[in-house]
């Protein structure tokens, strides 16, 4: 543990245009309020985006005011696949797509040209810890947590003791591709949803944008001739236009995130079994959603979700917060407490 007064971490939030930057202080508070973003540069290559990387720490130091020698860790999230150590996926990933990604370790690259030590988490751990911290606080390391947040497709995060789970190789926490039972969840003459990872029926291929423009939309357009989805837009445009309609109680939207909010409560069905958390937080699109809106689907969430009554009295049931700074916020709290713990 730093045995200096002042000392801060920063966290870095890498994403496929912007590296959004945040700080904290030893006492676990953050200094910036807002987004502090700046361009990646990770379709430029490994050399331009880790300096974007490192330009992101000295960012966000010069708007609190403070020099590099105060920092004592940095935190960093990129999107998956990568290993609990950083090294991203020999067979790349969206936002590392070109060869001189592939098996890249960006935790290594920008650890070395810091010259500090550099924490690393996937950006959907890096957000459930950041929701567990804000659920929990000083008592996090007391409690458990599991996180689905519906983006492109279903990431997220298992927190266990205030400490994300990250699995023998990194893989631990990939929600989206846990199968769930589809009895009851589709219609009976609903084919059974695909993901693009390659399996059918897993809760990516239900709950998450891809789900809806491969599999929900184009089937209940089936359902609902003539409506206003089916004429005439571009199937990923009418897809992201789903959420809007729900907001108006479209009756078609309603039915794409009732199916949703089926697969994740079976998601978390799931996670009572077998890690019994106790909290279940959703995050994703629906948290920047209507609060009307998402009041509902959080409601429909829990009520999907089939847990003893022994869990009823003791669960909760929340969104993810400050769902744009999750990722940043989180990868700090990883670097402080990588420090506090040794």
């Amino acid at each position: 543990m730093p045995g200096q007064v002042g000392w801060v971490v920063v966290g870095v939030d890498n994403g496929g245009t912007a590296n959004n930057g945040t700080v904290m202080d030893a006492d676990g508070q953050f200094l910036i309020d807002r987004m502090a973003e700046i361009p990646s540069y990770v379709r430029e290559g490994p050399d331009k985006a880790v300096q974007s990387l490192l330009d992101s720490v000295d960012h966000v130091l010069g708007l609190v005011g403070l020099p590099r020698s105060a920092v004592r860790a940095v935190g960093l999230d990129t999107p998956g696949p990568a290993s609990a150590t950083g090294v991203l996926s020999s067979r790349g990933a969206t936002n590392f797509a070109s060869p001189e990604w592939w098996g890249f370790d960006i935790r290594g690259a920008m650890e070395d040209r810091l010259g500090l030590p550099v924490v690393y988490n996937n950006d959907g751990n890096a957000a459930a810890l950041y929701a567990h911290h804000t659920q929990y606080g000083a008592d996090s390391d007391e409690h458990s947590s599991v996180a689905a947040i519906v983006g492109t497709g279903l990431g997220g995060g298992v927190v266990e003791g205030g400490r994300v789970i990250s699995g023998a190789v990194g893989m631990a926490g990939e929600l989206g591709h846990v199968p769930i039972p589809m009895g009851g969840l589709l219609e009976d003459d609903q084919p059974v949803p695909e993901c693009n990872c390659g399996q059918q029926g897993d809760v990516e291929s239900v709950a998450s944008l891809t789900g809806i423009e491969k599999n929900l939309l184009p089937y209940w357009l089936t359902r609902y001739p003539g409506h206003e989805l089916g004429r005439g837009v571009p199937l990923g445009k009418a897809a992201k236009l789903v959420r809007g309609y729900g907001e108006d109680a479209d009756e078609l939207a309603l039915k794409i995130f009732e199916q949703q909010a089926m697969a994740l409560g079976r998601l978390f069905t799931i996670a009572a079994n077998f890690t019994d958390p106790g909290t279940y937080f959703v995050g994703g699109g629906v948290v920047e959603a209507a609060p009307h809106f998402r009041d509902w689907f959080l409601g429909r969430v829990r009520e999907h979700s089939m847990l003893r009554a022994e869990q009823v009295r003791v669960a909760k049931f929340a969104l993810v917060p400050h769902l744009d700074m999750a990722g940043a916020r989180g990868s700090a709290v990883a670097a402080r407490d990588w420090l506090l713990r040794g």
